[in-house]
């Protein structure tokens, strides 16, 4: 098994291994020469001899790598030690000269040692910090006051505190700080306000923060940052500013922000950014500006951002440029999600050489950066990176409702073409849609073949297969499958309704005119089906938006047009006939019960009607069954409902096709003509069987008796002779 895996690999890569880089859609197994497929990325299978395939499985890029280098080397665990601290109150936890004071109703700073050197006041009944009420704990460097309803701090409340290193001033009611609250703060690293109603912020309540190196300030009211932000804290490395009510960005704001290396701006109102806004922030390495409300981001925005290692855009209704990431060569992870790309293009993505995560909307689109290791979303409910069909359910049953439909549909041609039947409008309007239902065998024939073919690889191929003739061509042969099923059911049914709604008028179209409608509606259906391809620019690629070719997503049209169309053709045309024929159903059964019929020929005429259009009815049913899903689908697209991709693919491998499956036994196997048919030729059959063994049986028998006379005949002649030979020795003698 080993070598056979590892010959399976060599096949695959013997193309991608060349001197310094791997082809589209391969990676390197680190230092070595070897490139494998993506797929087998942190696939928990070690096919690198270094094990570099299974490294960096998560998304480190950004503030997750640098955190870890400046934070996450310190493994040391502290073992628990004695309180350290003589003064402190008895409802307090104590170790060393840290103090735990969480959830005991304190309603002021208690009075602890003047050697404290973390303090926690979490959860407790704090409403005000007067004057100087930390002035005596010089050493203290860790202050917690989460989660007291804090509103009045006082401008010296922090006084004395020079070397404090973190202060946590979360979940509270502050709504305003007063200039130079911070100033003896000399110290501080970590400044936490998140959680706090503030609406205004200025430079001057930096004051004094000249080592400050963290700033979160989440969940605010900030409606604007201040100018200048880092002109009082030049080491500020990291700051927060996610759910806030900011609306737009001045480039002022971060003119002094050299040393900054990560800014959230995410969950705000952001609508604009403007030219050069960040050209500033040299040491970027991250920025978070995702659910916003920006439309435009210039080309220019992050041309002079060379460390910047990750960039999250999505949740925005922003319009992409194919240039956009041109600059963004050392970029590492990019997210996209809920971003349309109409215009999306492998070129879009290739300058981002070192690019090694991306997040997109849509899985198709990850058919687009091929040279990323890591890209989602891995499935769109029918595909997969790996697999065309991406369940096991469905690459079977694919082949299963493909032989059925096909098998069922020929079946019932050629039966009806054997049995002669007494309308034979009627038959040829049935043989006519089986070959439109056998189309839609043939369409699922030919995904289950490229199902196999892209089997285990076709991340490699999904952009050139969903842009390819063929998918299109099958894509147009289930449009004209369904939609000439649906024309011709609906005059089927209309043909029956006027049979029985007025028995006695003389509007039944001949067979000259029935074969006139039938071409008319394969003429329809193959116009509906071939549009699209008119002009791609207005249409897109109404055929290639997935990887079964077959337009029944609510959003896979970007393009107004392919998506009108598509709306048109499911809740307009269809919708129609589906109307048409549950009205003319009901209108038939109410005609019938509501007659009063007395002659029994009539009687007998109008009975067949009747059973013809109660087997019709199981039809109809059945056709309600399947399409009310994709009325349903449509009408929840124009709501923009969110719907799971795994709805769609059980609606178009299943509910469709199974339709065209179920048909030939609705419209042949189950009627009592073909029942009665079936029983004459059996017995015909049967009778020929027996006169065959009887016939053979009777020349068996007159075969035997003749044989039987001859030997008779013979034995007798010989008798004879010799009795005459001895009357004529006895003579002689």
């Amino acid at each position: 098994m080993i070598i056979l895996l590892h010959l399976i690999i060599f096949l695959q890569v013997k193309d991608s291994i060349t001197d310094t880089e791997c082809r589209m859609g391969f990676f390197p197994c680190g230092n070595l020469t070897l490139c494998l497929p993506r797929t087998f990325h942190c696939d928990g299978v070690k096919d690198c001899e270094n094990g570099a395939d299974e490294e960096y499985c998560g998304d480190n890029s950004g503030w997750a790598n640098i955190f870890y280098e400046v934070h996450g080397k310190s493994n040391d665990v502290l073992e628990p030690q004695e309180c350290c601290l003589s003064r402190f109150p008895e409802s307090c936890e104590c170790k060393d000269t840290e103090l735990e004071c969480v959830d005991v109703n304190l309603e002021a700073v208690p009075y602890v040692s003047s050697n404290v050197t973390l303090l926690s006041l979490k959860r407790n009944k704090i409403h005000a910090l007067p004057d100087e009420v930390f002035i005596g704990y010089h050493d203290l460097t860790k202050l917690f006051l989460q989660h007291n309803c804090l509103r009045n701090i006082s401008q010296k409340a922090f006084f004395g505190l020079f070397h404090l290193q973190r202060l946590y001033l979360s979940n509270n009611c502050i709504s305003y700080l007063q200039q130079g609250i911070f100033s003896h703060l000399r110290e501080l690293k970590w400044l936490i306000l998140d959680e706090n109603p503030i609406i205004k912020i200025s430079q001057d309540i930096f004051a004094g923060l000249r080592s400050l190196f963290f700033l979160s300030m989440i969940n605010n009211s900030l409606e604007a940052l201040p100018q200048r932000l880092c002109a009082q804290m030049p080491l500020i490395n990291w700051m927060d500013f996610e759910g806030n009510r900011i609306k737009t960005l001045e480039s002022s704001s971060f003119v002094t922000c050299n040393e900054l290396t990560v800014l959230f701006l995410r969950g705000n109102q952001i609508s604009l950014v403007k030219e050069n806004i960040f050209s500033s922030l040299r040491s970027l390495a991250e920025i978070d500006l995702s659910n916003n409300l920006i439309t435009h981001v210039p080309l220019s925005s992050f041309k002079e951002l060379n460390h910047l290692q990750k960039l999250n855009l999505g949740c925005n209704p922003l319009s992409l440029h194919t240039e956009q990431f041109e600059s963004l060569q050392h970029l590492q992870s990019l997210d996209l999600e809920k971003i349309e790309i109409p215009n999306i293009s492998t070129r879009m993505f290739l300058p981002m050489k070192n690019l090694s995560h991306i997040y997109f909307k849509k899985f198709r689109y990850c058919s687009y950066a091929p040279h990323v290791r890591v890209c989602t979303p891995l499935t769109d409910g029918i595909s997969s990176l790996e697999n065309l069909l991406a369940n096991t359910i469905l690459r079977v049953f694919v082949w299963v409702i493909a032989c059925i439909t096909c098998f069922g549909n020929i079946f019932v041609i050629g039966m009806r073409s054997c049995i002669q039947s007494e309308n034979k409008t009627h038959t040829m309007s049935i043989k006519v849609l089986c070959c439109a239902d056998c189309l839609m065998g043939i369409y699922l024939f030919f995904i289950g073949v490229f199902d196999v073919k892209y089997r285990g690889q076709y991340k490699k191929y999904a952009l050139l297969w969903m842009e390819s003739l063929q998918c299109r061509s099958l894509g147009f042969l289930a449009m004209l499958s369904t939609e000439v099923s649906v024309l011709l059911l609906t005059f089927l049914t209309l043909e029956k309704y006027l049979a029985i709604v007025f028995p006695f008028s003389n509007i039944r179209p001949g067979k000259r005119q029935t074969l006139i409608i039938l071409i008319s509606l394969w003429v329809v259906g193959f116009m509906i089906a071939i549009v699209p391809f008119w002009n791609e620019d207005f249409f897109g690629n109404y055929y290639g938006k997935n990887g079964v070719c077959f337009p029944l997503y609510p959003e896979q049209t970007e393009e107004a047009a392919g998506q009108g169309y598509s709306l048109g053709v499911f809740l307009g045309v269809n919708l129609l006939a589906f109307i048409i024929i549950v009205f003319s159903y009901i209108s038939m059964f109410c005609s019938i019960q509501k007659t009063a019929l007395r002659t029994s020929e009539v009687n007998s005429h109008i009975h067949a009607d009747v059973a013809v259009a109660n087997r019709f009815f199981f039809i109809v049913f059945s056709d309600a069954v399947c399409w009310i899903p994709v009325f349903l689908l449509k009408i929840l697209s124009l709501f923009r409902v969110e719907i799971p991709g795994t709805v769609t693919s059980w609606i178009v491998i299943f509910i469709l096709p199974v339709n065209s499956a179920l048909n030939p036994i609705l419209y042949t196997l189950t009627t009592s003509f073909f029942k009665e048919k079936l029983k004459e030729l059996l017995h015909r059959q049967r009778r020929r069987s027996v006169f065959r063994n009887e016939r053979k049986s009777l020349s068996t028998s007159l075969v035997w008796t003749e044989e039987t006379v001859a030997q008779h005949s013979s034995l007798k002649l010989g008798f004879l002779h010799k009795k005459s030979l001895d009357e004529g020795i006895i003579k002689t003698t």
